[in-house]
């Protein structure tokens, strides 16, 4: 081309060159507006949402249509989508000619490409010169996407009437089910919202919806897209309403998921929908006699111990009254576990060989540096079975364990099993954490509690990871083990727990066949603010908390009075699981004392074979029977120097020492006290002990009581003797203050300072011990 002689022809090709850039350098379809965030279940189905910050319930974008609502907005809005090439010439000349006819203008003529270019330039007005640019960037757009890629854009993007934006939304919102599961007649009602959505949607205009509904059903049914049945079936079908809204299930999973970076987007839980309300139906059913108490707050979780999913995630109980904080996401919050820690003492014992299983242990008043645990009874038995510890939760045998295993290392356990709100020294928390003298979360409690039923099936060290987000490893995964106990002590710990008594009609539970076998635990925090039970199978993990989610104590809230019978309903919930089976290779056999738990001695003469952990043993054999010389008649002792070896006889005898046997005689009518030497017979060729003192206990602090108009009062002391016919002499800073006979009991009233009491019976026998009288007390 001669471009000199043919200038014309120059500015033709410049010119096309210019459109091709401006048309090839237009901006693809963009949106940039907030999203919901939404919270679908493990199987699709929608749990929660909440609306963009922009106020808007438009759920984050879909990649795909189902099949019945294309076909319906493509007939409605634009029958030839499937082949123009984002402008339709026939479409827009019948526009035309309409608005001439009209005078005004009463359609546009876009394609469901223009109509998505101008959802993507929202704000720009209405002229001619803007519908020019539309229909270049609707060509530029079919050049970019695929025809499913822009129905999907503008099915995500659409205005659905009030602040719903997209078909998800939409779907939900109107009809409560996914845009999949939409019947013709909702697909129908759904396609005819964008084209004026302003004016007709659910709620308004009602009539004039359900009209251009089914306008358009009888368009699918003259076309072939429904058959005869399915029109006339559509037709019966109610137009929607605005009374239902969306699902507020797990919504404090919801904003769990918004704080750790799911913000405006679509989380695919691992939440069971179905288990999910009905584990909500049980706790209203409590939450009702409960609020009569003033409890006002309840939380639960089920965990999957196979996988780690969490199944249920209910983070408080509904309620409309704000000011029972029903927005409080319990499961997340730290609070006082009260007895829930003492199982993972016990196991750790058990698998560093420090305990047998049922080893007896001190159950009576002691004080560690001003600190003097009380049992929940306000009663001591002097020695308990150390499985019995846990399933009937004493605290004073606990804090003596815990003193013999050490604070130090049981920290470090804690923490290593992935408890994070444990996060200050061992000293901070002393004894007391054995006791709820921390803080943990239902979420971390459950994860243990978790991890030790995998860790007695030998899963994968006791390691898991608990996550409410199906198919991750991040962001919702958070680890914890069973750090320092063994698959054999693990299942040793839950086959102790199984021997707490159950509340309510849950208590005959062994009498039934059909009955699940459940390891469980219970705690209560110190004032009564916290209540919480845990139980456990092979299959799930269900935990429970009940309170007041500020803090605000109650009589009565208690772990198995108030938190326990809600678990057992969970648990009635879920499938029955097989009880585990005993890790063998983790155990061993052992000839033990029936009577004290411990390995037998040569004195245990009633023994049983049972099995614990495979370590190294470091517990003595039994320390409590004795080999004794008896006469025949086994009333009187005897010795070799007193008696001919004709009269004596040689026998077993359980014997405790004076402080234990003086509490537990109380308890155990079947115990037999040493009988004392016969006449002639005054040595004590064992030298046990035959003399203890029973209060003022070790290291306690005691407080001279303040009677009425403040007259100083008297505090009791008391003291034990196997003797009951022996005399005991009592001294206080050499003073004698009185001598007891039978029952052993002195009221004393010193003044403040230490001092160091002596007690001598009629045998020389003597006892000593210093003792601080801290003051006086009202």
């Amino acid at each position: 081309m001669n471009f000199r002689r043919n200038p014309t022809g120059v500015w033709q090709v410049l010119t096309g060159i210019t459109c091709l850039l401006v048309f090839l350098l237009l901006p693809p379809v963009r949106f940039k507006s907030e999203t919901s965030t939404v919270l679908l279940d493990r199987n699709g189905q929608l749990l929660s949402a909440t609306v963009s910050d922009e106020g808007m319930w438009q759920f984050p974008a879909s990649d795909t249509v189902p099949n019945k609502f294309a076909t319906c907005i493509t007939q409605f809005e634009d029958a030839y989508f499937r082949f123009h090439p984002g402008v339709n010439p026939f479409s827009m000349a019948r526009a035309a000619f309409q608005n001439i006819k009209a005078r005004k203008v009463v359609s546009g003529g876009s394609t469901i490409t223009m109509q998505l270019v101008r959802l993507s330039r929202r704000g720009k007005p209405r002229t001619l010169g803007e519908k020019i640019v539309e229909m270049a960037m609707a060509v530029r757009t079919e050049i970019s996407y695929s025809k499913p890629r822009i129905l999907a854009m503008y099915s995500s993007n659409a205005p659905f009437g009030g602040n719903v934006v997209g078909l998800d939304a939409a779907a939900w919102r109107y009809f409560g089910v996914s845009p999949q599961n939409l019947s013709w007649a909702e697909a129908a009602t759904l396609a005819v919202l964008p084209n004026a959505p302003g004016l007709i949607f659910p709620g308004r205009n009602q009539h004039l919806l359900v009209e251009k509904r089914n306008k358009l059903l009888g368009k699918l049914l003259k076309r072939g897209y429904i058959d005869d049945e399915t029109y006339h079936l559509a037709l019966l079908e109610p137009s929607p309403s605005l009374t239902g809204g969306l699902p507020h299930e797990a919504t404090h999973l919801l904003t769990r998921c918004i704080h750790n970076g799911f913000k405006g987007k679509l989380v695919r839980s691992t939440i069971d929908r179905e288990l999910q309300e009905n584990i909500m139906r049980v706790a209203q059913n409590h939450h009702g006699y409960l609020l009569a108490n003033g409890i006002r707050n309840m939380a639960a979780m089920v965990v999957d111990n196979q996988t780690g999913e969490v199944m249920a995630y209910m983070g408080n109980v509904q309620s409309n009254n704000l000011s029972n904080s029903p927005m409080v996401d319990v499961i997340s919050s730290k609070r006082s576990y009260g007895s829930l820690l003492k199982p993972f003492l016990y196991g750790l014992m058990l698998s560093e060989g420090l305990l047998y299983p049922r080893q007896l242990v001190n159950d009576m008043p002691v004080a560690y540096a001003g600190f003097a645990p009380q049992n929940f009874s306000h009663t001591f038995e002097g020695v308990v079975p150390a499985n019995e510890i846990i399933s009937r939760s004493l605290n004073v045998p606990s804090v003596n364990l815990l003193q013999q295993y050490g604070i130090e290392k049981f920290h470090s356990s804690l923490k290593q099993m992935g408890i994070t709100s444990i996060n200050k020294p061992a000293g901070h928390y002393g004894l007391s954490i054995i006791l709820g003298g921390a803080e943990a979360s239902l979420w971390e409690l459950s994860g243990i509690y978790a991890a030790l039923a995998r860790q007695a099936q030998g899963i994968a060290a006791g390691n898991i990871s608990l996550r409410y987000v199906l198919d991750s490893t991040t962001s919702s995964a958070q680890p914890f083990s069973c750090s320092g106990i063994g698959s054999g002590a693990a299942y040793l710990t839950l086959e102790a727990l199984t021997q707490a008594s159950r509340p309510g009609e849950d208590g005959t539970w062994r009498n039934f066949v059909s009955s699940q076998k459940i390891a469980w635990k219970t705690g209560t925090s110190y004032g009564f603010r916290d209540a919480w039970a845990i139980g456990v199978t092979t299959c799930y993990t269900v935990a429970v908390w009940v309170g007041n989610a500020d803090g605000e104590g109650r009589a009565n809230l208690i772990g198995v009075a108030t938190a326990a019978p809600v678990m057992f309903d969970i648990f009635s919930l879920l499938p029955s699981s097989v009880w585990f089976s005993p890790p063998w290779f983790d155990l061993k056999p052992v000839v033990t004392c029936r009577q004290s738990g411990h390995q037998a001695s040569p004195a245990c003469t009633d023994t049983v074979t049972e099995y614990v952990p495979a370590v190294r043993t470091k517990t003595l054999p039994c320390p409590y029977h004795q080999k004794v010389l008896v006469d025949k008649t086994h009333r009187y002792r005897l010795t070799q120097r007193c008696a001919s070896q004709e009269e004596m006889v040689e026998v077993s005898w359980f014997v405790l020492p004076p402080a234990q046997e003086w509490y537990y005689s109380k308890l155990h009518a079947d115990y037999r006290i040493l009988p004392p030497f016969g006449k002639g017979c005054t040595e004590n060729p064992d030298r046990l002990q035959s003399m203890a003192l029973i209060y003022p206990y070790s290291g306690a602090d005691i407080y001279i009581p303040v009677e009425a108009k403040g007259v100083k009062g008297q505090s009791i002391w008391k003291a034990a003797h196997r003797n009951p016919k022996a005399t005991i002499y009592w001294h206080l800073n050499d003073r004698f203050i009185g001598k007891t006979t039978g029952l052993h009991e002195v009221a004393v009233s010193p003044s403040p300072g230490v001092y160091t009491l002596t007690l001598v019976d009629d045998n020389g026998e003597m006892l000593q011990r210093r003792v601080r009288i801290a003051g006086e007390k009202k």
